[in-house]
């Protein structure tokens, strides 16, 4: 482990570092009439987080073939204070030589992947009033009008989904994915994707338009009716704490599973990524360099979860419990 001062450095150049796929999405306004946008921290904000540190997250170690790598459950938002990694995920870092994520969301190629425009046979037809209740959103999030447009509508309204939890000091920019990214590069440590970028669009965007019409309007539905918030930091409080049984009973809360087509949304969303992520966690291993794979949380749940799948592959998978 690095001094305490130098780790503050190599934090501070793993925040910028980060922090490059946000940038943009803030849009100067009046304080009073939008969300605390995220701020880089100070070296003494910095030097008292590191102190105050502590777990968040689910974090388990996997073994084979004589080598321990670990697999961490991420969270696409954070608050200040939990870009510090906590003791047990430090050690994982120091453990480790290669980062792998579910996308390296610095990566300019991926973030041209994930904001191209779509064809427009594969679009949904968004009339007049629905594009007002966008532009609404946009609006709330102190962005201008026509910020996300090159963005497929369904991408558009989950961002706004995100943004909202700026409200309740949520911010995309704190997210776990972000910090890890930038420390790997700050440190020049490999970060390789388990997805592609066309493939996670894929599987974010239904298959048809009329689907990604439903999908956008139901979306409009939570945010207008003030429900995204309390279900997003319900999950933030869940995953802030390791309560991985509140996270594996999403489903139940989260007010957002209405009929078969919202759970068969949410496999293609979660369960029938996993497969695929385990196989390449799994070849990444067997390269001989211990990893940290790091994934969003609700990834590790459900009949498909990756712990699960990594057993099924001849892993041996023991949670790591937070450091006391």
């Amino acid at each position: 482990m690095p001094s305490p001062a130098a780790y503050v450095k190599r934090l501070a150049r793993a925040y910028c570092l980060g922090l490059v796929c946000c940038a943009g999405l803030t849009h100067a306004a009046p304080p009073a009439t939008c969300p605390p946008t995220a701020q880089m921290p100070s070296q003494e904000q910095m030097m008292a987080g590191l102190r105050d540190t502590q777990d968040r997250g689910v974090l388990w170690r996997i073994a084979k073939d004589g080598r321990n790598s670990y697999l961490y459950g991420t969270l696409h938002v954070g608050r200040q204070d939990w870009i510090y990694p906590g003791p047990a995920l430090q050690r994982a870092l120091q453990q480790t030589a290669v980062l792998a994520l579910e996308l390296d969301v610095t990566d300019p190629a991926v973030q041209a992947v994930m904001t191209e425009p779509t064809p427009a046979a594969q679009l949904p037809v968004i009339g007049p009033a629905l594009q007002r209740r966008l532009d609404g959103q946009a609006a709330l999030a102190c962005l201008p009008p026509g910020a996300l447009a090159s963005m497929h509508p369904v991408l558009q309204v989950m961002t706004y989904a995100l943004l909202a939890g700026r409200w309740d000091g949520l911010d995309p920019s704190y997210g776990q994915e972000f910090v890890l990214a930038g420390y790997a590069k700050a440190g020049q440590r490999p970060l390789i994707s388990l997805e592609t970028a066309e493939g996670q669009r894929d599987a974010l965007i239904p298959k048809t338009p009329a689907e990604a019409l439903e999908a956008t309007e139901q979306a409009l539905e939570l945010l207008e009716g003030q429900r995204v918030r309390p279900q997003l930091k319900r999950l933030a409080e869940a995953w802030a704490r390791g309560d991985l049984a509140e996270l594996a009973a999403y489903e139940d809360w989260c007010d957002c599973i209405k009929n078969e087509a919202d759970r068969r949304a949410m496999r293609r969303l979660n369960d029938e990524r996993n497969p695929a992520m385990a196989e390449r966690i799994a070849a990444l291993h067997a390269q001989g360099e211990p990893l940290l794979a790091a994934v969003g949380a609700l990834h590790m749940t459900g009949p498909q979860a990756l712990p699960r799948l990594l057993a099924e592959r001849g892993f041996t998978v023991e949670r790591v419990e937070p450091h006391k």
